[in-house]
């Protein structure tokens, strides 16, 4: 073998950026590069390309990972054993059964649990008193696998809360529980709309609490910052950080002066931010994130503390149609949280959004992150996405829009008075709106879904789930001896427009489950025939568009058994598909040749309505369906002529 290094590209003449360019305007036929150049929902430029020039002003030279202002991470060296906490949610309302999913789970690489608390067992385990958590923990060894809790019901946290530091005092070692106990009470205003007894009386109780679990258990934290009931709700990615930051301002103000300082509250803090499948824009909001909290606690005059990050896939992207594409967002999702530097990362079971999660659910999500982390070796090197200009360029950009917002938000009073009085709700809203227009025209694709859906998919399992009875309250002698006596004030509620967790696939799904519907009543799914022109070079693509675009309402396309090559052809194929709508499918050359007669001859063969795959005007047709139309409404024009409810 020959010495020295083989350079592949000495036969290649140099490149220069001018020739990129040159080359990309010759590649889009004289368009420029601003033709391949994207948005994000913030207005914030995707650009096909990222020099070091463009990412200079991002790359903040304040310390390396593991330095104050931890920017880049709370550490220098990941941890071998465990660069980050595979955290995984139990939501099964019996506690007998979340214990033996727990501890089975536990057995199987998840390092930390996370208890989903409400009391009717809708939407999480019922645990109302010491012995239920006692049932679900049993066998749990805290000091080694952190605890968390979710609360999903009305209260603020502060009672379940209670509960574990009770369970907590009869370990062993009570200083050495590793514990996540979230109390949020600006979480449930943005959850429920409401605070029981108004904030005020809530940041008191809250206080009074933190402090007595800061001094008994120093290895948990007591407080969640959150803004996954933002990014649930269709919020933007700027709008997220800042309801992030918000929070966590709001919260240590109004604790201040419930008499928490703010040094302690910035050490109690465990902040939660959701990932979705975009994982470029994941991983720069992530780094976002602690760019904003260092700027926070800079303007606080606080010590630096790193930031806690807890990431969880998105619950707005899982779908219940082709729900085993959502192994695929989760393991994107889990991409994002390792490379974006989550302390704590959280992959839902893929068949979440209609189940509660049952063994192959959990056994896929907890394999997604040991893969991420064992397989593919995400944890092994400090800060992965640090200095790609991409991701720095990207996060700078999405910090300083988020601190933007961040600005209005305490220009209307902070979080709390901002929610109370709308102003949060109504550009979330404007966010929203546009998201989902944009899905309802399939410029947001959602594969499975809107893109390329099975109609004959296979079912994912279901979890069979038996609720047990209610318990009777929380232990009032138990938490009488933990909390403090403490004065405050009693008032009235607090109270704001909820943020409503919604689904970017819920316009489709509700269309396809009417079509479900009507197959199940009658046993026939509804369908359209393709009138098909021309050779099959000259209708394949037109036809496989229609196809895919119907199925996404649960519409089957029906074709001739063999492609037919002429009108009349055609039209005998449709009269004995037992179809009500056509629609044809051809190139425009086709069309200006041959559609009028082929809409006559299947009008004059029972056609009620007559659809063209194209833009092209022919007279006789009733409907295009064409690429960014509005898809929905087209499909529920569709199913109301196909008589569907």
């Amino acid at each position: 073998m020959a010495d020295g290094m083989l350079s592949l590209s000495d036969r290649f003449d140099e490149a220069t950026e001018a020739d990129w360019l040159a080359a990309v305007e010759k590649a889009l036929k004289g368009g420029g590069i601003e033709r391949i150049t994207r948005q994000t929902r913030d207005g914030i430029k995707i650009h096909p390309l990222y020099r070091e020039p463009d990412s200079a002003a991002a790359t903040d030279p304040r310390g390396a990972p593991g330095q104050a202002p931890y920017l880049r991470g709370a550490s220098a060296q990941p941890d071998a054993y465990l660069p980050w906490d595979i955290r995984q949610s139990f939501s099964h309302p019996d506690p007998a059964e979340t214990n033996a999913q727990s501890m089975r789970d536990l057995e199987r690489g998840v390092t930390s649990i996370h208890l989903a608390l409400e009391c009717s067992g809708q939407r999480g385990c019922i645990i109302t008193n010491l012995d239920q958590l006692s049932t679900a923990l049993n066998g749990v060894r805290a000091d080694i696998a952190t605890v968390s809790l979710g609360h999903r019901g009305a209260g603020s946290g502060a009672s379940g809360a209670a509960l574990l530091a009770l369970w907590a005092d009869q370990q062993d070692d009570p200083k050495a529980q590793k514990l996540a106990f979230n109390i949020s009470p600006i979480g449930q205003l943005l959850r429920t709309g409401k605070v029981a007894g108004g904030v005020d009386a809530a940041m008191a109780k809250t206080a009074a609490l933190v402090g007595v679990l800061a001094d008994k258990f120093p290895a948990a934290t007591s407080l969640e910052v959150e803004a996954v009931s933002a990014h649930e709700s269709g919020a933007s990615e700027a709008q997220e950080l800042a309801v992030l930051i918000a929070n966590a301002v709001d919260l240590m103000r109004r604790l201040d002066a419930a008499g928490l300082a703010p040094e302690t509250t910035a050490q109690q803090l465990l902040f939660r931010l959701s990932v979705d499948a975009n994982y470029g824009i994941g991983i720069a909001k992530l780094r976002a994130a602690r760019r904003l909290w260092a700027r926070v606690q800079e303007a606080m005059g606080l010590t630096p503390q790193p930031m806690l990050l807890h990431a969880t896939s998105s619950a707005r992207m899982l779908t219940k149609y082709d729900a085993w594409v959502n192994i695929l967002r989760g393991t994107a999702a889990c991409f994002a949280g390792a490379t974006g530097g989550a302390d704590i990362i959280t992959v839902r079971a893929f068949n979440e959004r209609f189940s509660v999660p049952e063994e192959l659910g959990r056994r896929v999500a907890r394999n997604t992150q040991i893969m991420a982390m064992e397989e593919s070796g995400l944890g092994r090197v400090a800060d992965p996405s640090g200095g790609a200009w991409f991701s720095e360029t990207l996060a700078e950009e999405l910090a300083q829009a988020a601190w933007t917002e961040f600005q209005n938000i305490e220009a209307e009073g902070g979080l709390v008075q901002s929610l109370v009085d709308g102003h949060v709700q109504a550009r979330i809203a404007e966010k929203r709106a546009a998201l989902e227009k944009d899905i309802a025209h399939r410029k947001v694709p959602i594969t499975g879904v809107s893109e390329f859906p099975l109609l004959e998919e296979i079912a994912a399992p279901v979890a069979d789930v038996v609720s047990p009875p209610a318990g009777n309250g929380v232990d009032p002698i138990g938490l009488s001896t933990l909390l403090p006596s403490f004065e405050s004030q009693a008032c009235n509620d607090t109270t704001a427009e909820p943020l409503t967790w919604i689904s970017i696939a819920a316009i489709f799904e509700s269309l396809r489950d009417r079509a479900e519907a009507h197959l199940e009543a009658t046993g026939a799914r509804p369908a359209i025939f393709l009138a098909t022109l021309g050779s099959l070079a000259e209708h394949t693509a037109r036809a496989d568009f229609a196809r895919n675009a119907f199925a996404a309402g649960g519409i089957e396309a029906k074709a001739a058994p063999v492609p037919p090559e002429s009108i009349s052809e055609s039209s005998a194929a449709f009269a004995a598909s037992g179809c009500k709508i056509a629609i044809l499918c051809g190139t425009d050359k086709r069309y200006a040749e041959e559609a009028e007669a082929a809409a006559k001859a299947l009008k004059d063969s029972g056609a009620v309505a007559i659809w063209l795959a194209g833009k092209h005007e022919t007279q006789g047709v009733d409907r295009h369906l064409f690429m960014g139309a509005d898809i929905a409404h087209e499909l529920t024009v569709a199913l109301a002529e196909l008589g569907v409810a």
